[in-house]
């Protein structure tokens, strides 16, 4: 430690529109000093994102209110590669009390976190998952290969965060133990949220959708990806048969022909509205002007968009697939969750809820209230013991090392 703070490096694939603000309130912190290093610069800069299908640049701050290097080539934007030199460097001559890489699943990771074992740097992960099988992972072999490896990913870290009381107890089954595993909880600007949600005009928005100001309106908001199941939404808003409903689907992706012609199959084109992608300026003003919002993923670690949704009042209907629902999502309170697939009691929960307005209200305020215990304040607390508690349990030999490699114009 320096100063009375500790000196992170933290290593992301790339700026994330959830994670800038964390690492601003990171760098604010008394007790830590943070260096973002990005393999890719996408997001900030304008590039085609693959979950939606087309090119992306988020319009809110990214880079700004901490410090940061980009690891990418500076003429071609080319990720840095698993055999990194500068990276290599940055880990083992960085100075640093300890390294948080987020995410093992990009290949620079797994060359920064050797780079940090043979210099005896700890190791800080993070997960929201809450299962070990997935969609993409089905057979008892490939689960055991995978529940190995990964448990001894976790295992080598000094301290793991995790985002939801489901990851905890995942984590805990992979034989990490308890002292090591922080509950941060996956979670958004809340401020941003609230502020930018109370200055929406829900008439207007709703009248530039050519919907009723007084009609049920039901929400997705999600890339149009088969494992988000959007098509299990457009039938259960079909069967769910609640006369002057309308159905609004903000996001882009491989399904969007899919959708457009089940909707037309359905005889429900007229009721339902395809905003395509949303900014995240523009989506308070959607989330606002909506009554309920649904994630029917068959697949999702955590779903920060329904921390988005809860933030707005507008109450969310998941998939017991989606990790929220172990710590935002209480049924018949501030939401319900339906078992992954049954479009009938999907169905059946939008009938109710859209037939009754009060309830719809009571859900939308117990909603806000939730989120006042889950919010960003918890997130860097469980970060700042995370790091204590893997500087602490580091190696006695540690070797020394050499002041920063980074140079102070590197730095932004």
């Amino acid at each position: 430690m320096k100063d009375g703070k500790y000196r992170v490096l933290v290593l992301s694939d790339r700026p994330v529109q959830y994670f800038s603000p964390l690492l601003r309130r990171q760098a604010k912190h008394p007790q830590l000093e943070i260096l973002v290093a990005y393999c890719s610069l996408e997001g900030a800069e304008a590039a085609v994102d693959p979950g939606y299908g087309i090119e992306v640049k988020w319009d809110v701050p990214l880079l700004e209110g901490y410090d940061w290097v980009s690891l990418a080539d500076g003429e071609t934007g080319a990720r840095p590669g698993l055999f990194s030199k500068a990276l290599w460097r940055l880990v083992r001559h960085g100075n640093f009390d300890a390294m948080y890489v987020g995410g093992y699943y990009f290949r620079e990771a797994w060359s920064a976190m050797l780079a940090a074992k043979l210099t005896g740097v700890p190791i800080l992960l993070s997960t929201d998952m809450h299962r070990l099988k997935s969609f993409r992972v089905e057979s008892k072999f490939m689960q055991a290969v995978k529940k190995a490896v990964v448990g001894h990913i976790f295992r080598m870290a000094g301290a793991v965060n995790t985002g939801s009381s489901g990851a905890t107890a995942y984590v805990k089954s992979l034989g990490v133990p308890e002292d090591r595993i922080f509950l941060s909880g996956n979670v958004v600007d809340n401020d941003w949220w609230s502020a930018h949600s109370a200055t929406v005009d829900r008439a207007a928005v709703r009248s530039g959708w050519n919907v009723p100001a007084d009609a049920p309106v039901v929400l997705y908001c999600a890339q149009l990806q088969p494992w988000k199941k959007p098509l299990d939404l457009l039938e259960a808003f079909s069967r769910a048969e609640v006369p002057g409903s309308y159905l609004v689907i903000a996001g882009e992706g491989p399904l969007r022909s899919a959708v457009e012609r089940r909707m037309r199959e359905l005889g429900i084109a007229e009721r339902v509205r395809l905003l395509g992608f949303v900014n995240q300026s523009g989506l308070p003003a959607v989330y606002s002007a909506c009554d309920v919002f649904v994630l029917p993923s068959e697949s999702d670690t955590f779903g920060l968009v329904v921390n988005e949704a809860m933030l707005c009042g507008c109450p969310p209907v998941i998939s017991d697939a989606v990790g929220a629902k172990f710590d935002l999502v209480r049924d018949g309170e501030t939401g319900y969750v339906f078992p992954v697939g049954d479009v009938d009691a999907l169905a059946g929960i939008l009938r109710t809820l859209l037939c009754d307005r009060s309830q719809l209200e009571r859900m939308g305020a117990a909603a806000r209230e939730r989120m006042k215990a889950w919010t960003p304040e918890m997130n860097v607390s469980g970060f700042v013991r995370a790091v204590q508690t893997a500087v602490a349990g580091r190696s006695s030999d540690r070797k020394p090392l050499e002041k920063s490699a980074v140079a102070p114009a590197e730095k932004r």
